[in-house]
């Protein structure tokens, strides 16, 4: 793996994340745990390996299990189960599931601009689609554009490389301005929030009068 990012999934561990899934429908919750679930899975495969073919064949195996979903079931694997369970009555299938692991295999060998940006495009649209679809988010909520610059805006924290991190930040920036152009559906907003979470990380550590901030959103939309 390049030394230029360790990955993480900071954003995906911590309060703020449990206060955005607060605002989601009760009924899709159990859902969006999963799927988030995924996705700190898949990039702990990044953190824990070292060598490139090690990691793809950690992939490869997730890849496997996501797509084996739709016709065999979940093996004894927590993550798999909870999506089993809470994520596939919801319309997403194991196929679809496994596109996820797409995401990190860019993120294996030499990091730059382009594999960066793959990371976040398959990534976080991928992510937030599927989260969308759990909580019947409304066509004008920006889910996708929410969901890339969430991603980038993750990534640039745990880029070494001070260029490349500049650039994921005005990325992220850029991507999370057009995800709140609009107002959004009362479905969507626990994706809005985690996306104006993402936004004021770029400036630093969050202030916890940002809850605030927070709460305006959860009402409005904006």
């Amino acid at each position: 793996m390049s030394a230029s990012v360790l990955p993480r999934t900071s954003m995906v561990t911590d309060h703020w994340l449990d206060l955005a899934f607060s605002y989601a429908p009760e009924r899709s919750r159990a859902a969006l745990d999963a799927l988030f679930a995924l996705d700190a899975v898949l990039g702990n495969v990044l953190r824990t390996t070292r060598e490139p073919l090690v990691g793809q064949m950690r992939l490869a195996w997730w890849r496997e299990a996501l797509e084996g979903l739709d016709a065999s079931g979940a093996p004894a694997e927590p993550v798999l189960q909870s999506l089993t369970a809470a994520a596939l009555p919801l319309g997403i299938t194991g196929r679809a599931l496994s596109d996820m692991v797409d995401a990190w295999e860019p993120l294996l060998g030499e990091i730059g601009p382009g594999s960066i940006d793959d990371h976040a495009r398959l990534r976080g649209r991928g992510l937030f689609a599927m989260a969308g679809l759990a909580l019947d988010a409304a066509p004008g909520d920006g889910v996708e554009e929410a969901g890339e610059g969430w991603a980038l805006a993750d990534l640039a924290a745990n880029l070494s490389d001070p260029a490349l991190a500049s650039r994921a930040r005005e990325h992220a920036a850029t991507m999370l301005a057009h995800a709140r152009r609009s107002r959004w559906s009362r479905n969507g907003r626990a994706l809005g929030a985690l996306a104006l979470i993402a936004d004021r990380r770029l400036s630093g550590p969050i202030p916890a009068s940002f809850v605030l901030r927070l709460a305006r959103f959860r009402l409005t939309g904006r």
